[in-house]
């Protein structure tokens, strides 16, 4: 096992006549030894590029990269000890499972009863005992992605890269997959570096989370943290489904909020005081309020804020209600709606879960 260690990583491309493209930006980033860290966000934010520098697929424009105190920046892939589980599996359809598995030790010529029981651990961690004389054509997705874990797993690296590993699984076998790897990860112990751009992995897996966007950290921390207090704005829009409601403002003094309509007029909610003091800074800016769908609540007796409901998504067991107000549009997350409302309902806040931004440059103001 092996810590992983970051230093103003970067990595430019050259695009012909489009110039050059970064991909990585100055990335800085720690990932303690044995940690599961998630690097997420959109397509194109360079995660999987990142990923392919630490397995040394890619070589780095500037910055450094060690394992441990060892600096394997210039250092081939075969000599890294690292082992990456990619996308698409890769497995070689004329062989089976066992040798499949075993085809990167025999490479390295590890003696044959070593290669015998590293498979045969791995197979029964993975429950592919049974499976070890099929090919890859005789296995479903989620099986050939358990082949493409063992076939890492025998290698016993200090680091495990997975990129994207889940995303050719339908739904039902992507939630078993994302369990059966949170229990590999405990079992071994062993640092893991995924990459996903879907957010629901990205919570239920990573220990932390590092947000990319455009070849830059926008945030690094625990998964709840990133939730509760995103660092920017675009933080707050990718992590969560849905994202954050943003609506932009004009902070009117210390005891008021004037939500900017493009049309005419606003809305005029007063601040609690302890919040009014926290913000009186800023008082007169031009901000962006964060709130979370189930931090806007449904109001009783008419109380709050009015809004037109603009559709209702049932979930089941919640429903999600989309609304406009002030020509800015909220998303409400509630229970489970004997009979959902119609026309105008009216909101509240809760204050205390709100989040807020700098309208210029996205930046939260804490």
């Amino acid at each position: 096992m092996a810590s992983v260690q970051l230093n103003n990583l970067g990595k430019v491309y050259d695009a012909g006549r489009n110039g050059k493209v970064s991909a990585v930006d100055g990335v800085d980033l720690e990932i303690p030894d044995g940690e599961m860290m998630v690097l997420v966000g959109p397509s194109g934010c360079g995660k999987s590029t990142l990923l392919r520098l630490i397995a040394g697929l890619e070589n780095p424009t500037s910055g450094s990269i060690f394992l441990d105190d060892q600096e394997v920046s210039r250092v081939k892939p075969q000599d890294r000890d690292v082992a990456m589980v990619f996308q698409n599996y890769a497995l070689f359809p004329h062989l089976n499972v066992e040798q499949n598995m075993a085809f990167s030790l025999k490479f390295r010529k590890i003696p044959k009863p070593e290669i015998q029981s590293r498979v045969a651990e791995a197979a029964e961690v993975l429950g592919l005992t049974e499976l070890l004389r099929r090919r890859p054509a005789e296995l479903s997705g989620g099986q050939r992605q358990r082949v493409a874990l063992g076939r890492a797993m025998v290698c016993q690296p200090k680091v495990f890269l997975l990129d994207e590993p889940l995303s050719n699984l339908d739904a039902r076998m992507r939630a078993e997959m994302r369990t059966e790897i949170a229990q590999l990860h405990r079992r071994l112990g062993t640092t893991m570096i995924f990459v996903t751009h879907d957010q629901t992995e990205a919570m239920t897996l990573g220990q932390r989370l590092c947000v990319l966007d455009q070849g830059r950290v926008m945030q690094v921390g625990a998964p709840m943290e990133l939730y509760q207090q995103p660092a920017h704005r675009f933080v707050g829009d990718f992590i969560g489904t849905p994202g954050m409601n943003f609506v932009l403002g004009k902070l009117g003094g210390k005891s008021g909020m004037q939500f900017v309509e493009q049309a005419e007029g606003g809305v005029t909610l007063g601040l609690p005081e302890p919040l009014a003091k926290r913000l009186a800074k800023v008082a007169g800016s031009e901000v962006v309020l964060g709130v979370r769908p189930e931090n806007v609540r449904l109001a009783e007796n008419g109380a709050g804020f009015v809004a037109s409901l603009q559709s209702v998504e049932t979930l089941g067991h919640e429903v999600l209600l989309h609304t406009r107000t002030a020509g800015h549009g909220l998303i409400v997350r509630a229970a489970a709606l004997g009979q959902a409302p119609t026309g105008e309902v009216s909101l509240t806040l809760d204050w205390g879960a709100t989040a807020w931004f700098d309208a210029k440059t996205g930046q939260a103001l804490d």
